[in-house]
């Protein structure tokens, strides 16, 4: 006799195959099974959702380093939080005389253009826009006005070299015809004595500096750079000198041993010399007026500055050109004169007064 086992069931066959529902028939589940369900499905939209959101937020990411660069994000900044002492502006100290228009234009139809600033340890740093930046401040003093107290400023991202900073503000201001070679040479001077910037000779900061000029515009700011070596701090109103003029007094003072201390001598005789005043000095100094100070004391106004005579003298094969005004005469010819022995022309042009004097019956010396 066969011993059953306690708890044997007898299943019937095909017991273990999962019953037939027929068709039409909803299955029913328990609570539980619907709230683990309904769980997961709300779990995998939320991953879902999340995973659009880190794809957006890293597109916006990307996007806001292009734009930075690109200096086309604008922010309202405090102008008591923008530093401009990283860099050496390329404008003269000073107030600049035409500030006073900009005012008017940011009061009647606001800033245009937004100034361009890196943002720094404690503020920002101002790359461009000093004019601008200036008569916000002036604005605000004068008016108190809270618009004036912050400035659009397109934010610049970080990590940019000082050259390429320097190339953004110095690219700017040379679409200004208003600035002059010798604020352009004054800046190649200071970036090449500043530490940071890595340069070894003038040259090599031009060329940094300027590469977007043309080669002569970098020649002549070389030419200034090597005038204001010699006379620069004597000179009150640089960016007043006009290029051929100073072309003019480099000229002379390195082909005349002596003429650059004698043009310091002429200008430290008049300390508190105005703007025209200084360029008629230069201008009598680079025409050939002398060394003597006291000469330009005080400048002598032509009687008849309309006045003016010229002619042509021929001589053998030469010819000579000649103008005279009240005051002046002037002669060219293609001759080097400065070859000529000095008391040889000493005693040349004293024949020649003589003979004016004789012609005209002027007593010598009257």
């Amino acid at each position: 006799m066969t011993k059953r086992r306690m708890f044997d069931i007898d299943f019937p066959e095909g017991a273990d195959e999962p019953p037939v529902v027929p068709a039409g028939t909803e299955t029913r589940r328990g609570p539980m099974a619907a709230a683990i369900t309904e769980n997961a499905t709300a779990l995998r939209e939320r991953q879902q959702a999340e995973a659009l959101i880190r794809d957006e937020n890293d597109r916006l990411a990307h996007e806001l380093v292009r734009l930075k660069k690109l200096g086309l994000i604008v922010d309202l900044i405090p102008l008591d939080a923008i530093r401009t002492t990283k860099l050496t502006r390329d404008r003269a100290s000073g107030r600049d005389p035409e500030l006073d228009e900009l005012k008017e234009s940011i009061k009647a139809v606001g800033l245009s253009n937004p100034i361009r600033v890196e943002a720094g340890e404690g503020g920002f740093e101002l790359v461009q826009g000093f004019r601008r930046l200036a008569a916000y401040a002036e604005l605000h003093a004068e008016t108190g006005d809270a618009r004036y107290a912050t400035i659009p400023a397109g934010l610049l991202a970080k990590g940019e070299t000082l050259e390429s900073l320097y190339r953004r503000m110095v690219d700017e201001n040379l679409v200004r015809r208003d600035i002059s070679f010798a604020e352009m040479a004054q800046l190649a001077r200071a970036y090449l004595a500043d530490p940071d910037t890595g340069v070894t000779d003038l040259d090599q900061a031009i060329a940094t500096l300027y590469g977007s000029a043309g080669r002569q515009k970098r020649v002549y700011i070389r030419n200034f750079a090597a005038l204001l070596d010699r006379i620069g701090g004597h000179l009150a109103h640089p960016h007043a000198l006009p290029r051929a003029l100073g072309l003019a007094l480099l000229k002379r003072i390195d082909r005349e041993p002596g003429a650059g201390s004698a043009l310091q001598r002429l200008l430290a005789a008049r300390p508190a010399r105005s703007e025209d005043e200084e360029l008629a000095i230069l201008r009598d100094f680079a025409d050939g007026a002398g060394g003597d100070a006291e000469a330009v004391e005080k400048p002598r106004g032509p009687a008849n500055p309309a006045a003016k005579t010229s002619l042509r003298v021929t001589r053998g094969g030469d010819v000579a050109r000649c103008t005279a005004t009240d005051g002046r005469v002037e002669l060219r010819m293609d001759r080097d004169f400065s070859s000529i022995d000095r008391h040889r022309l000493e005693e040349a042009v004293t024949a020649f007064l003589n003979a004016l004097d004789d012609a005209t019956g002027r007593p010598p010396g009257r």
